[in-house]
């Protein structure tokens, strides 16, 4: 039961601290919408969406005005299209194209779920999607796209791993006019969660309800300005405690923002890092990610999607900082990886990376999420162009970062080996 004192401390949070409704999220289900003929297909697709959606974006601000709660996105998404590919046959082009048009039609920011899931092989529809994907992201301004690859039940499916390396390649290069954008809009998974709203690896999963409404909310600021407040001599278990119960007060995710005042990595200085990507980080992010979801599950009576604390580079101030430093290595973000909420995120890297570089990079994120019963991601941009040092800049809350230093030597050789990795034995629990 929430009393004044916690009402006036959340409005000081959404005043002064960056606390916001990250998103509100509408998953739709376009199962019905399958047919034999594609163009019938996307008639549906797009009806569905529009009826079903045409009032979020109206509704979202009439809520952000009577509770004066920022809502910073209005999204969309959709079942996995690659099922709908499955049964028309056509080019997925047109299905991109489909929600494009749905999207802009009803003014949310992103659409996801030009998606495929492959992590046990491939089905009727799933390889003409994943080869489709440059192309529609080149060719459209609000579809995400998502892949999962893996899972701990089935293992990861190296076939696809390596396939989506050359993907990520080519969606950089069909978008290197518009800072490499289509990189930054695709996902790979392993472990993908089903009732995800965060982009750019939303979908609505096949055991979700023909229309549900997933939130957001986000406030790294507010666990940030928690810590400030406390002596710094205090023991690490009260510094856990004050974050679990920041968290409990609303449940919240810690995705943050280019802005000033919105950075995980910020949390972990205040912690005690001298800066985010120095030894101790991924102690710290550990703790910080356990509190977050034990206050937060107290907080909610449904829990879902992801929470607990992301990490995407280029959104984040203070690894933008970290990172442009050479504190910041893109192993010691692997290795945070392992504790935080999901995985690789907003990475920029060499426009020349080989592609089973790329791969191996998805391989070795998805046997970490594998291993661990966790989800875990690879959003890595190559920079068509651009160098180890230089920069990339998206703008607005994609932010921008530095172009990362990867390992040189190769992994060719057990990338083109295909076939899968077994799941682990943790897997046999039935």
């Amino acid at each position: 039961m929430l009393n004044m004192t916690d009402i006036m401390e959340t409005i000081t949070m959404i005043q002064d601290e960056n606390l916001d409704i990250r998103t509100i999220t509408m998953g739709i289900s376009l199962i019905d919408c399958c047919d034999s003929d594609i163009d019938k297909s996307c008639e549906k697709v797009y009806n569905k969406i529009y009826s079903y959606a045409k009032d979020l974006v109206k509704t979202g601000e009439q809520i952000e005005k009577k509770y004066g709660i920022p809502i910073v996105n209005k999204r969309i998404s959709v079942t996995p299209i690659a099922i709908l590919v499955g049964a028309s046959g056509g080019d997925p082009v047109k299905y991109a194209k489909t929600l494009d048009k749905a999207a802009k039609d009803v003014g949310v920011n992103f659409i996801g779920g030009f998606s495929a899931l492959v992590h046990k092989g491939f089905s009727p529809g799933d390889k003409a999607l994943i080869e489709s994907i440059p192309k529609a992201l080149a060719e459209t301004e609000y579809v995400c796209s998502s892949i999962n690859i893996g899972s701990t039940k089935a293992g990861i499916n190296m076939d696809a791993v390596k396939l989506m390396g050359g993907i990520i390649k080519a969606a950089a290069e069909a978008t290197k006019e518009k800072q490499c954008i289509g990189a930054a809009k695709l996902v790979v998974f392993c472990n993908a969660p089903e009732d995800n709203p965060f982009m750019a690896g939303a979908f609505h999963g096949p055991g979700e309800p023909d229309c549900v409404l997933n939130v957001g909310v986000s406030g790294p600021g507010v666990v940030r300005a928690a810590l400030a407040k406390m002596p710094k001599d205090a023991d690490l278990s009260e510094v856990a405690d004050v974050i679990k119960k920041t968290a409990f007060i609303i449940d919240l995710s810690l995705a943050p923002t280019p802005a000033i005042g919105d950075s995980v990595a910020h949390i972990l200085e205040e912690i005690g890092l001298e800066q985010c990507g120095t030894h101790g980080t991924t102690a710290a992010l550990a703790m910080l990610n356990d509190a977050v979801k034990k206050g937060g599950v107290m907080a909610s009576s449904n829990v879902g999607g992801l929470s607990g604390a992301f990490i995407p580079v280029t959104e984040d101030a203070g690894m933008i900082d970290a990172a442009r430093a050479g504190v910041l290595s893109i192993e010691k973000l692997e290795a945070m990886t392992a504790v935080c909420s999901v995985g690789l995120d907003m990475i920029v890297i060499p426009g020349d990376t080989p592609s089973e570089v790329i791969s191996a990079i998805i391989a070795d994120e998805a046997a970490i999420g594998m291993v661990n019963s966790k989800t875990t991601a690879v959003r890595v941009i190559p920079a068509v162009g651009l160098e180890e040092g230089e920069e990339l800049d998206f703008g607005g809350l994609l932010g921008n970062g530095p172009v990362m230093k990867l390992n040189s030597k190769s992994p060719a050789a057990m990338i083109n080996r295909g076939g899968r990795i077994p799941a682990p034995l943790q897997s046999l629990k039935n």
